[in-house]
């Protein structure tokens, strides 16, 4: 399942609004991006489009189930109603029918909500929504295992608040609770610790503990075969939803292995970080809200896709507002490459103010938003992080008093206004660091122009 385009009217700061999400012809990644100034419309975006999807998992879970309604305050000031269409192409919940032409995969219903005591602008139809669900529903009543998209919304409101692992209500883990708080206005990532938790109880049942393995590894040394036959059963008791939730987290995060419930002294969550276990509250917040979002993502992925061998190649539509959010300019870098390589089947829809997101992968589409107003950018990949935040951005590189006084500095050398040069210099160097980039290719320049202007005379 993947989103085509989305259609906006009168929607936050939006009167009309039209935008094709990736994968494009041009842009063959499953990655949007969208970037712009605070306030410029990109939450409104990613909020919109939780919006309209949350009448597609209602009407899965129950047949006549009601999503989210467009909330009055997100109506354009001055207008008297908003719509939201959503365009979808999704082949994965047809029959094997192959005469079924290629326009039964595509899906488009409209959201509409008019300001009370105004009259209709817009209709809501919302047919082509129970269609597709119906389709889903179906497919289940044939076959309990049949695959289902991950359908999520990560808003700026998510933190790791706590770890709880005293699980003080048995929650139920089936394959729709997938769907459980999916598209809510924050997380705090609770149900994913309360999730692994009770699926490691249960995967400890048929799992020899590892401390007990490697005792049973001495005594089995003189027979490879019975070591061989301990490491199988090991290997095919180990739970197939953690395990995907493991391998996702290893994957963004190869410094970090092994999560895991560790029961003494006390019960607290492990993970080994470069070799050396730690309690996963000893992280960084960076470290544990990454670490909560590509798992809970794994998570979900894992309990949609029952049949499937590798559940993270499952398919699906993820909303991340802010994904740079506490992430170190390294990750950041190479955060989307990972999202493509980890969860190679989702569509991402993301939006960010970081530049190292939108200049380190391939392919991406990139739209800046700007007074009501959308843009698509040609691609910045490859480019410097200077030139994003000039020419996309546009942020100055540096301080902008101290670039108005390096600019004034070399246009004083560069005009052979000596004295002045000196006296601007000095200012500068009072201010700035002696190994200043800028300031030391200054002293060179007004150097030459000195020794320049002596052998004219």
């Amino acid at each position: 399942m993947e989103i085509q385009r989305v259609i906006l009217n009168n929607v936050g700061l939006f009167k009309s609004l039209e935008i094709p999400l990736a994968p494009t012809e041009r842009n063959p990644s499953n990655i949007t991006v969208f970037v712009g100034n605070n306030g410029a419309g990109k939450t409104s975006v990613l909020k919109a489009l939780a919006t309209s999807l949350s009448w597609f998992t209602a009407r899965l879970l129950t047949e006549k189930g009601s999503g989210n309604p467009i909330p009055e305050d997100a109506i354009l000031n001055n207008a008297n109603a908003a719509s939201m269409e959503i365009e979808i192409c999704d082949s994965s919940g047809a029959s094997d029918d192959s005469n079924q032409s290629e326009i039964d995969h595509h899906f488009k219903w409209t959201l509409a909500k008019g300001k009370k005591g105004r009259k209709a602008q817009y209709t809501s139809n919302l047919n082509d929504c129970t269609g597709l669900a119906n389709r889903y529903r179906d497919a289940l009543t044939r076959d309990d295992k049949t695959s289902l998209p991950l359908i999520a919304f990560y808003p700026v409101e998510r933190i790791v608040l706590d770890i709880p692992l005293k699980i003080r209500t048995k929650h139920t883990f089936l394959q729709l609770d997938a769907y459980d708080n999916s598209l809510s206005q924050g997380v705090e990532f609770r149900r994913f610790f309360e999730w692994f938790r009770e699926r490691e109880d249960t995967e400890n049942e048929s799992v020899i503990p590892e401390d007990i393995l490697r005792e049973l590894r001495s005594l089995a040394e003189t027979n490879q075969d019975v070591w061989q036959r301990l490491n199988e059963h090991n290997a095919s008791a180990k739970d197939r939803q953690l395990t995907a939730v493991r391998t996702a987290i290893h994957r963004f995060m190869p410094h970090m292995n092994n999560l895991r419930v560790r029961r003494k002294p006390r019960l607290y969550m492990a993970i080994d970080k470069n070799g050396e276990t730690l309690n996963v509250a000893q992280l960084s917040q960076g470290e544990k809200s990454l670490m909560a979002l590509v798992g809970d993502i794994a998570r979900r992925l894992a309990m949609l896709n029952p049949a499937l061998e590798n559940p993270l190649e499952g398919d699906g539509i993820v909303l991340i507002d802010e994904v740079d959010l506490h992430l170190h300019l390294s990750w950041q870098r190479s955060l989307c490459d990972r999202l493509i390589e980890t969860f190679p089947n989702c569509q991402f829809v993301l939006t960010t103010h970081s530049p190292l997101i939108i200049s380190d992968c391939k392919n991406v589409l990139v739209y800046i938003l700007n007074n009501g107003e959308s843009r698509q950018l040609p691609s910045q990949y490859g480019q410097d992080v200077n030139t994003v935040l000039l020419d996309v951005m546009h942020t100055s590189i540096r301080d902008e008093k101290i670039d108005t006084e390096l600019n004034d500095l070399l246009d004083a050398i560069q005009d052979s206004k000596l004295a002045e040069a000196k006296q601007l210099l000095a200012e500068l160097t009072n201010e700035l660091p002696a190994n200043h980039l800028e300031l030391v290719k200054a002293k060179l320049l007004l150097r030459k122009q000195e020794l320049r202007h002596e052998n004219n005379y």
